[in-house]
């Protein structure tokens, strides 16, 4: 865990820490029966996550991704306030980062993983060599079921992250080919003294609550104290 500025930073993939291939696994469009490829590889201090989106085969869509490898993972990020990005390399394309906080056993039909909901977020990177950060907070996660936003998804649990993606999508044929983006680190992030403001807000509005109907009930004797100073003085 690093200290940055007013951000408190902990690294969750690279970072502090090296980049390991073998934490990566891919996940691509070949199970849905189209042709579209992706890799992961590190050099110690950077990850790339790269290889080639094939829109045809699928008729315009397609997709391919790398999550986290394993089911027995368990992040629990709920002291933070987000995932933050530090990319070291774009290709002027948009990925999309993927959450999921639960995870089923393989369907005993067909032995494929079983869908469950998805949090996502698309951003967009530039083609240069110039180091980008993206902060991403929980909020800005949208809930997904099979690619279709849900509306009426519980909220994402930041106790337990089962799984992390990074996937590169046509959206709806607008992109395809090959892709590559490079980064030095995906991380959890808080902001340094906001959990505090925000506790300071509810402290505040409870102290509102319990003083307004004390205040009230004060002003509320004072004048039925004045008015019967002022009759005692009239009624002579």
């Amino acid at each position: 865990m690093t200290k940055a500025g007013s951000r408190v930073i902990h690294n969750l993939f690279g970072g502090s820490g090296s980049w390991r291939s073998g934490d990566w696994t891919a996940s691509d469009d070949r199970v849905r029966g189209g042709k579209s490829e992706s890799h992961f590889e590190s050099s110690g201090e950077i990850g790339r996550f790269y290889g080639d989106l094939d829109i045809e085969t699928l008729g315009g869509a397609g997709f391919a991704s790398q999550r986290t490898a394993g089911d027995d993972k368990t992040w629990d990020l709920s002291e933070y306030d987000g995932i933050q990005l530090d990319i070291t390399k774009g290709d002027d394309k948009r990925y999309t980062l993927i959450l999921k906080d639960e995870l089923l056993p393989p369907n005993p039909t067909n032995g494929r993983e079983q869908s469950t909901t998805s949090y996502e977020y698309a951003f967009h990177t530039k083609d240069l060599d110039l180091p980008t950060t993206v902060q991403i907070p929980w909020a800005s996660f949208q809930p997904t079921y099979r690619g279709r936003e849900q509306k009426d998804a519980k909220p994402l649990d930041k106790s337990r992250i089962k799984r992390l993606s990074l996937m590169m999508r046509s959206f709806f044929g607008t992109q395809k080919g090959p892709f590559s983006i490079s980064l030095r680190s995906i991380s959890a992030y808080s902001v340094a003294g906001l959990r505090d403001l925000e506790a300071c807000s509810h402290n505040n509005a409870n102290t509102r609550r319990w003083s307004t109907p004390l205040t009230l009930g004060f002003v509320t004797l004072l004048t039925v104290a004045a008015v019967h100073t002022l009759y005692k003085r009239w009624s002579r």
